[in-house]
């Protein structure tokens, strides 16, 4: 019997590319994965539950897990820490199951240096002037801040290199579709195969 454990799958991309609402419309399909619950410091609000939207602690648990190196990344964002706990992710993965994580690009090579043996995915933008665009039409952000997302999406492009698949988001539904293909084929692909064989192999003739 081969002890099938689960591949952890890491979305990211720049800053407006749509990150989020590909995520959802992966989710909203029937699906195998399980989300990956981010660790917060900041207040539950109405209807948020511990363990399902996020796992609330007090700023000094979760800066003790930095210390501990118990994330798998982490930022802070207006005085609030969030982050990918490691045993949560470890756990589900050990149990056969596959983990997505959606997050930015500067996240994403944290994990890649805690987890090197995730798959990564760079969800990349139809061109420039359509993610300029979709920042513009979020009409919450001023001439100023659209010009340093942008620079910052060029940035963030530039570290394309650092993953093992591209989605451009075209088409949220083909983005979706993309997705789906990487993930079966990652779990035929060779050497993820030929290592769980040889443990099962080794663990057989003990």
């Amino acid at each position: 019997m081969i002890d099938k454990k689960g591949i952890l799958f890491i979305l990211s991309g720049p800053s407006g590319v749509g990150k989020g609402t590909v995520r959802k419309a992966l989710f909203d399909q029937a699906t195998d994965l399980q989300y990956s619950i981010s660790v917060t410091t900041r207040k539950p609000r109405n209807g948020e539950k511990h363990g399902v939207d996020y796992f609330f602690h007090e700023k000094e648990e979760v800066e003790k897990m930095i210390e501990q190196n118990k994330l798998l990344e982490w930022a802070e964002y207006v005085g609030n820490y969030y982050g990918t706990p490691r045993e949560y992710v470890e756990e589900t993965l050990d149990s056969g199951k596959d983990v997505f994580l959606e997050i930015e690009v500067q996240g994403a090579l944290q994990v890649k240096d805690n987890f090197p043996e995730g798959v990564f995915i760079f969800l990349f933008p139809p061109s420039l002037e359509e993610l300029k665009n979709r920042i513009i039409n979020r009409g919450t952000e001023s001439e100023d801040l659209v010009r340093n997302r942008l620079l910052a999406a060029k940035e963030e492009i530039e570290m394309m290199e650092a993953y093992d698949y591209v989605v451009v988001n075209d088409e949220v539904n083909h983005a979706v579709e993309k997705i789906n293909s990487i993930v079966q084929a990652e779990h035929c692909n060779r050497e993820r195969i030929a290592e769980e064989y040889k443990k099962a192999l080794e663990s057989d003739m003990e």
